[in-house]
């Protein structure tokens, strides 16, 4: 349900044809299936539906519902595992050609591509059912739109056209919308003023990976990034400009609101600094300053996430 794993920024210097292909045991064999889930992907996720939950449903600790809190993130992130799986068989051969994935699971020939899949499939519906039966339908609806829509449009674009990126924000951004619909049953435009914070919030943090690895990315033939001399500025308008509308997308709300002084003060540093390092990418396009982008981008959501909760906007 996102676009690429938070840990991209791990330089894996790993050529795909020496790979390991040795019988594993059964801890390797937990541990690859663990990995196919992307767990630290999972985190940024029950992050996004918990604070859209949080602010959904905002009231006092001891009368917040704590079940249906834990079985919309246990669903979401069901979902989100399952959608991860079939993301990385489906490109299982792509991955195989780059580096950085070359020794996943799945192109590593550690786990069968017949096994991935039931396993993909058993924790998608796993999180529909737990979401449909413990929390909301309305919830499990919108976690499966959001699963076809990035095995069955979002990944095939990848390889077709560089404006996936834009396609794949559409359901990255929709855990927050979960989180949100599972507590109130309903979309409101705090919902959607959410999902625009972690819409936005995508393109500087892909296009930091997306700099970083363009030469494996192109290996692949994932169309990422434009060929030619178009490339750099095609990544500095994606990075800069959408940073720049988080700005105003976190920090206006709040102002309007009235909120605590301190939460907007919080918001609006936060949001100015990850605003200086994408423009710091932009300007000099170096790999150093996408890998402090990426480093930035990953600590800055929670952040604005808890002084949003803490504001209550």
């Amino acid at each position: 349900m996102a676009t690429e794993p938070i840990l991209a920024a791990l330089d894996v210097e790993i050529d795909a044809h020496t790979v390991d292909r040795r019988r594993p045991g059964h801890s390797s064999v937990l541990a690859d299936f663990w990995a196919l889930s992307k767990p630290e992907i999972n985190l940024l996720i029950a992050i996004a539906a918990g604070t859209g939950f949080c602010l959904g449903g905002l009231t006092a600790v001891e009368h917040f519902p704590w079940i249906l809190f834990s079985h919309t993130l246990l669903g979401t992130v069901l979902v989100a595992s399952g959608a991860s799986v079939l993301n990385q068989l489906i490109e299982r051969k792509f991955d195989a050609q780059m580096r950085r994935t070359a020794r996943r699971p799945i192109p590593a020939g550690r786990v069968e591509p017949i096994n991935a899949l039931i396993f993909g499939v058993l924790l998608s519906v796993a999180g529909a059912l737990d979401l449909a039966l413990a929390v909301r339908p309305a919830a499990s609806l919108l976690a499966l739109l959001t699963l076809f829509v990035y095995l069955f449009l979002y990944t095939p674009l990848k390889r077709r056209t560089h404006l996936c990126t834009l396609v794949g924000a559409f359901p990255g951004a929709a855990p927050a919308l979960i989180g949100y619909v599972a507590a109130v049953g309903n979309l409101s435009r705090q919902a959607w003023l959410l999902y625009a914070v972690v819409f936005l919030w995508q393109f500087p943090h892909f296009m930091a990976i997306a700099w970083m690895y363009r030469e494996d990315y192109a290996r692949a033939g994932f169309q990422i990034l434009p060929s030619g001399r178009h490339k750099v500025r095609f990544m500095a308008w994606q990075t800069v400009l959408p940073a720049l509308a988080l700005l105003s997308v976190t920090f206006v709300p709040m102002v309007v609101n009235h909120a605590n002084p301190v939460f907007v003060a919080g918001i609006f540093l936060l949001s100015l600094y990850f605003l200086y390092c994408a423009a710091r990418l932009a300007l000099t396009s170096t790999s150093e300053a996408a890998r402090r982008l990426l480093l930035v981008s990953v600590f800055y959501l929670p952040l604005v996430f808890v002084l949003q909760i803490c504001a209550g906007v």
